[in-house]
């Protein structure tokens, strides 16, 4: 079948900002929350299973409701930041679902009060709902007075959630301007990526210096927005739910145990040993001048090739690798496609990156990206559907348990990425191509582990200088240390890197999550070594841990694998992978002049660029 880059269409959610069903759908929940409100009465300690099942069955038919109005105001605002309708919908959402969700919080209040006696009686009698419960009630040291978290709800409208929203709305309206051929050009930051990624070193440099450039300008801006998000994140979740710190709230969100994330944390710390001495031998490879590394040149392909791929290739080659593990695998990516809920066009104004969007379990996820032929998006393409894999996987599962925990939540994303990578290395003739497969397989675990690690310690560090009044500039000194840390004596940082922080939405967004990141990638290793030596008996299992959602702990649906989060010999042995794979690498021979790759297939260029000199910028009043 041939697909083509293209928008999305989120008419299966509803046709328009304006569109009846909308607005009914919005009344509905009215409806039913009104309903709902008449069950506090029946609330009681010795309630029998059966009510008691009907009051959860009748909050996840609103939950539902309410998740696809918010996806579609969200999928709506990510494919463009800049349209006004989108952004009045977020608004509205975020106050109504507020709103909603403080006239239902009694029944979260109750259960966390109930006894441990009848919350069990009540568990073991409802199904599939029982981790749910579980888990909600892991939050009861932490929780409340109903007044004070309706208060939270509220105010959360126009603090925290409406500062990410401006963050977004900024960032994503920058342009980059960088020169090619004597003629600049204007970019958005997903066009941007493959220059910063090509194989020019003085593109590579100046795409890297107009971006942070961009970014600088409004460093001291954006920076007070996330002094802000960390300090609202401290006085909510320290100062008055008493977690023990700012990482423990997502832990626990995650149910994930804080000796596993330090034990993750500490491994990895340990273990940057093993990607510095990758950047030491890449950098031979490349014939750095200097001998080592720059930081613009930690992308950089070892040989000349710009390979490019054409859409419709680059679909089929995932589905095809996705379909040769398991053939349901590869219909089930299939199915995204077909129901035309991939956004893969480069736009002004669309959100940058990819993600993957699970709304309910009956509702084909959406995926978002920013496609523009270089294998790293064939790639985020193989990524982004294994996470819409996991969540149609896990579809016979409650609304409420069919979402795994964000460690988990990478396990397929990953895992599909490495099935990708193997059908391009078995089908790649050129030894050029093949070289960089290979090479782009270390760039690709550097990005996602200790990339992600350091981004994580950074985050502990600065939540706790904005404690302490730290200014931005102190924030862009830490940043800075930190990446000098990360590449020890292998690569060189310049100080355009100091603004990278204020550039990286999940710390806004998502505080912690970027853990999960390396969490998912070392415990793919792990799996992956394991389908090896397998083969066809390992599918089972693995298949398992994805139909698992967020049903069980995860801790507990990893034990079934023979996985222990909680000891650092785990993460040990993913970095022993990582370091068989730089011995492999060691033994390819460097190569002065690198053969040029086959023609690709859609004809790119790659052209010569300098940086734009710097003009004065007007400040824009919006």
């Amino acid at each position: 079948m041939a697909y083509k880059i293209k928008k999305w269409n989120l008419d299966e959610l509803f046709t328009g900002f304006d569109s009846p069903e909308l607005n009914a759908a919005f009344d509905n929940v009215e409806e039913q929350v009104t309903s709902f409100e008449g069950v506090r009465g029946k609330l009681k300690s010795d309630i029998d299973p059966e009510t008691f099942l009907e009051v959860v069955r009748a909050s996840e038919a609103t939950s539902k409701i309410v998740n696809r109005i918010y996806a579609f105001a969200g999928l709506s605002f990510a494919e463009d930041t800049q349209n006004q309708s989108a952004q009045s919908l977020m608004g509205r959402v975020q106050q109504f679902a507020a709103e909603m969700q403080n006239r239902v919080l009694f029944f979260n209040l109750w259960w966390k009060d109930v006894d441990d006696a009848n919350a069990e009686r009540l568990m073991s009698a409802s199904g599939a709902y029982r981790y749910y419960l579980e888990e909600m009630r892991h939050f009861k040291p932490h929780t409340l007075s109903e007044p004070e978290e309706k208060i939270v709800n509220l105010k959360d409208v126009t603090g925290s959630n409406a500062l990410i929203n401006l963050y977004d709305a900024i960032t994503n309206r920058y342009v980059f301007k960088v020169k090619v051929n004597g003629k600049v050009q204007e970019l958005t930051r997903a066009g941007l990526q493959p220059l910063i990624q090509g194989s020019d070193s003085k593109l590579r440099a100046a795409a890297y210096q107009e971006l942070y450039r961009v970014y600088g300008e409004d460093g001291p801006i954006l920076g007070q927005m996330y002094q802000t998000r960390a300090r609202d994140w401290h006085n909510e979740n320290i100062n008055m739910r008493k977690f023990k710190s700012a990482m423990s709230v997502r832990n626990l969100a995650n149910d994930v145990p804080d000796e596993a994330v330090n034990a993750l944390l500490e491994v990895t710390k340990k273990n940057a040993k093993v990607f510095q001495r990758y950047f030491k031998m890449k950098a031979k490879h490349l014939g750095a001048p200097s001998g080592k590394l720059r930081r613009y040149d930690i992308y950089a392909p070892v040989a000349k090739s710009d390979k490019a791929f054409d859409f419709n290739a680059a679909a089929n080659m995932v589905i095809e690798s996705f379909s040769a593990f398991d053939p349901k695998i590869g219909e089930l990516a299939r199915r995204v496609f077909d129901k035309d809920h991939l956004d893969s066009e480069v736009r002004k104004g669309k959100q940058g990156g990819a993600f993957c969007a699970s709304i309910n379990p009956e509702d084909t996820p959406f995926v978002l990206m920013n496609y523009t032929g270089r294998a790293r998006d064939v790639a985020t393409l193989a990524h982004e559907l294994g996470h819409a894999i996991h969540a149609m996987l896990a579809s016979h599962h409650t609304a409420f348990t069919f979402h795994s925990s964000l460690p988990l939540a990478e396990t397929a994303s990953t895992f599909g990425e490495m099935m990708l990578t193997e059908k391009l290395l078995s089908e790649e003739k050129d030894e050029s191509v093949r070289r960089d497969i290979l090479f782009k397989q270390m760039d690709d675990a550097f990005a996602t582990i200790l990339r992600q690690i350091y981004f994580a310690l950074f985050e502990r560090e600065a939540h706790e200088m904005a404690q302490k009044n730290a200014s931005v500039d102190e924030l862009s000194a830490a940043y800075l240390a930190n990446l000098k840390e990360q590449f020890g004596d292998a690569v060189e940082v310049s100080d355009d890197f100091k603004w990278e922080w204020v550039s990286i939405p999940h710390i806004y967004h998502t505080p912690f999550y970027v853990y999960a990141y390396a969490f998912g990638q070392l415990l793919v290793f792990a799996l992956y070594e394991q389908y090896k030596a397998e083969g066809e008996s390992f599918k089972p299992k693995y298949l398992k841990i994805l139909s698992a959602g967020g049903s069980e702990a995860p801790a507990k649906i990893l034990a079934e694998a023979g996985v222990n989060i909680r000891d650092p010999k785990f993460w040990q042995g993913g970095f022993d992978v990582l370091s068989r794979m730089v011995d492999e690498l060691e033994k390819l021979p460097v190569e002065k002049s690198m053969p040029k790759a086959k023609k690709a297939v859609t004809k790119k260029k790659v052209a010569k660029a300098k940086p734009v000199k710097k003009k004065a910028k007007k400040k824009s009043k919006k």
